[in-house]
């Protein structure tokens, strides 16, 4: 009974050095996962074709990830040749009203009519800016929030398929080895296969989480830019509705007047 104590303490280093090991072995076949992964080694085709609809859903929640960039820079270069239009349209408009001024024919009036109408034009496509902006705000906030947020559903999942794949690797070369007739060499086996297990039904767990996760992302751009861009496009239309009835009021009040003909001097 006095020797019980130290019996114990040998067993208890014994498991905690296994257990030590067992770490040591695990952490090399997932770094070695990694760099097959990085390298872009072939990999076991069974396996990979085991992820062909995860990989499917990642494709398209990086797709969703870079077009919502290209969108927003798209709105902002769009916003600053609005505002360039709009400048240089105005000062046409502003132009054509100071010369119409000037000339007491009916081409002055022409010209103080058309003036008049292309500064009204240019303040009324500012007006296009407003839903630009608020798509704007939406979109970043989506891709801040919901991207975000998937992207780390992403990255965790990704760790635990290293995992289970690394455990995979394991599991492979200790049955390459593998004597049914030694007890060692089976439970070593059963462990790994214990270590593979687990790895995939951690891995299981966020394959299914990100591609829940993706899909409610794509339905969600969807539902947000058809709401958004319905105020733009009604914005729009507005603006065009103004701008023609002006345009086509001028053109009505001029019909009849003698157009100038010019004559090109050599």
């Amino acid at each position: 009974s006095s020797n019980y104590p130290r019996e114990f303490y040998d067993q208890y280093a014994q498991s905690q050095e296994k257990s030590v090991v067992n770490k040591m072995q695990q952490k090399y076949w997932k770094t070695k996962q990694t760099l097959i992964k990085v390298t872009g080694k072939k990999e076991d085709e069974h396996v990979v074709a085991s992820d062909a609809d995860l990989d499917a859903k990642l494709e398209l929640f990086h797709s969703i990830q870079r077009t919502c960039m290209e969108l927003l820079k798209a709105i902002e270069l769009y916003q600053k040749r609005i505002c360039f239009l709009s400048q240089e349209e105005n000062e046409l408009g502003k132009f054509l009203r100071s010369q119409g001024s000037q000339d007491k024919t009916r081409a002055g009036k022409m010209m103080q009519a058309t003036g008049k109408a292309l500064c009204f034009s240019s303040q009324q496509r500012l007006a296009l800016r407003t839903p630009l902006s608020r798509l704007y705000q939406e979109v970043e906030t989506f891709r801040y929030r919901a991207i975000s947020d998937t992207w780390l559903t992403v990255n965790r999942m990704e760790q635990y398929r290293t995992e289970y794949r690394g455990a995979l690797l394991w599991m492979k070369d200790v049955s390459q080895e593998l004597d049914p007739d030694l007890y060692k060499q089976m439970e070593k086996f059963r462990k790994v296969q214990a270590q593979v297990r687990h790895a995939k039904l951690n891995f299981d767990k966020l394959k299914t989480d990100v591609c829940q996760k993706v899909d409610l992302l794509g339905a969600s751009r969807c539902n947000l830019l058809s709401h958004v861009l319905t105020t733009y496009q009604t914005t729009l239309l507005h603006f065009w509705e103004k701008t023609s009835h002006t345009m086509a009021a001028i053109h009505e009040s001029f019909k009849g007047y003698q157009p100038y003909e010019f004559t090109m001097l050599k």
